[in-house]
């Protein structure tokens, strides 16, 4: 056996062991060193698994699909391996990797069930070829890394090429779906998707109004938006032969924390402990891919003979992955993290959380994780708060969030680019009383590490 697969593990679990220590580097550092010194160990890991590789893609959602499908899958009988903390890059996988292998190199896990941003999903599949991929959607985000959807919608097609067995795709988002043309011979082609009175909850960056709509236009959230004349009989066709693609998994119906799911021309009914509508959704995406490695599955695992009941259970059982919908008491006050990166993600996040009888707090950083161009705020309509008001607006573009919401006319009570103390003290103040924090992603760690000084936070496994 080569040198390499007794000394990695060990280099990398001391680095991982130091920088723990002494909390440098976040979750990925020890990825970085192990990459450095053997660049063969990822797909060398990964290729020993008998399933395979579960990729999971896309603009929105990634995290939390990502740990429903894990759970489930464990839920179902197999072990599991996956990357928990939303370091979606390679390296943060390395690093998960890095707490699972044994010295001699081995990893105990029938499949792997990873979230990969889309660019680095790239350099994954290089190096890896997936035997199943779930890609959600494509939508503006971080426009100084991806540019304008169209590259991003690129990227995932790597994905869709590089993939061996089965390719689920989201039969709502046109861009998703034209990705089909890239599967391989060999290899298939699944969908999700919801029924026609659900569209207008989830519209695609196309259908999305925003505030470059053209002068006189009436834009409402899920109308599609068109460029050059009427459009909309173009518009409607393309969507009636999406429709015309059979789902494995659609979605009829949402409620509160529960909602209906048409699968194998039966509908079932599921209960559901994750906050906000879009994780509903979410919820499909999940069961249509868990439902295809379950078609595979031939060595008389528990996940063979699991039927649709124990899936829905299964998905009622997931809890929200960390800061996307993570509720930490603080002395009687239950305080949510909400994730923002987006303009949809803002948007649909803002529709699932009403603002009254809860305190609100937006914090807004513009590290190289969140993405440095923050323009797209200008196309989230604030004015859902305007009768409530943002009691704290905070992070390194405090400033250019307040501006921001009082060109929607919300009042804002105070702004302190000092993110710890402004959480600390928003988080104290009025207890038992609910609280929203809105936040970018590295906004949303620094928050957690805020919160962990004054309340039980889980170890995400992330560092400072």
């Amino acid at each position: 056996m080569a040198w390499n697969s007794f000394a990695t593990p060990l280099i990398g679990k001391a680095v991982r062991g130091a920088s723990r220590l002494l909390r440098h580097g976040g979750s990925a550092f020890p990825g970085k060193v192990v990459e450095r010194i053997d660049p063969a160990f990822l797909a060398r890991t990964l290729g020993r698994l008998p399933l395979g590789v579960v990729l999971v893609s896309g603009t929105n959602g990634k995290t939390t699909t990502t740990r429903m499908v894990a759970s489930m899958l464990r839920d179902l009988g197999l072990k599991v391996f996956t990357n928990p903390t939303g370091s979606n890059f390679t390296r943060g996988v390395v690093s998960a990797l890095l707490t699972e292998v044994t010295l001699g190199g081995r990893l105990d896990a029938d499949i792997a069930v990873l979230e990969l941003d889309e660019a680095y999903a790239v350099h994954f599949v290089k190096q890896v070829r997936p035997r199943y991929a779930l890609l959600l959607n494509v939508m503006r985000d971080q426009l100084d890394r991806f540019g304008e959807i169209d590259n991003t919608a690129r990227l995932l097609g790597h994905v869709a090429e590089a993939t061996t067995g089965t390719v689920v795709l989201n039969r709502e988002d046109p861009r998703i779906v034209r990705l089909a043309e890239l599967v391989q011979p060999g290899a298939q082609v699944r969908y999700f998707g919801l029924s026609d009175d659900l569209r207008s909850f989830f519209p695609s960056d196309d259908d999305m109004a925003t505030t470059v709509a053209a002068e006189g236009e009436t834009c409402t959230l899920g109308a599609p938006r068109t460029e050059g004349g009427d459009g909309r009989g173009d518009a409607d066709g393309a969507a009636q032969a999406r429709h015309a693609l059979p789902a494995d998994v659609t979605l009829t119906r949402v409620g509160d924390h529960e909602a209906d799911f048409l699968m194998d021309g039966k509908a079932a009914t599921t209960r559901v402990r994750l906050e906000g509508v879009y994780n509903l959704y979410n919820a499909a995406a999940a069961l249509a891919v868990v439902r295809t490695v379950q078609r595979d599955a031939r060595d008389g695992s528990a996940l063979r003979s699991c039927g649709g009941d124990a899936l829905l259970a299964a998905v009622s059982r997931v809890t929200p992955a960390f800061g996307r919908g993570e509720v930490i008491d603080v002395n009687g006050s239950p305080v949510e993290l909400l994730l923002v990166k987006n303009p949809m993600g803002f948007r649909l996040s803002l529709a699932s959380f009403p603002p009254q009888g809860a305190d609100t707090m937006i914090a807004i950083n513009d590290e190289y994780a969140d993405g440095r161009d923050m323009s797209w705020l200008w196309d989230v309509d604030f004015t859902s708060l305007r009768e409530t008001g943002v009691k704290q607006v905070s992070g390194v573009r405090a400033w250019d969030m307040a501006l921001r919401l009082e060109y929607d006319q919300v009042p804002v009570g105070t702004v302190d680019t000092d993110l710890e103390s402004s959480v600390i003290a928003f988080a104290s103040a009025n207890p038992g009383r609910a609280k929203h924090i809105y936040c970018t992603y590295t906004a949303m760690l620094k928050a957690r590490a805020a919160l962990g000084r004054i309340a039980a936070v889980s170890d995400a496994g992330v560092g400072k």
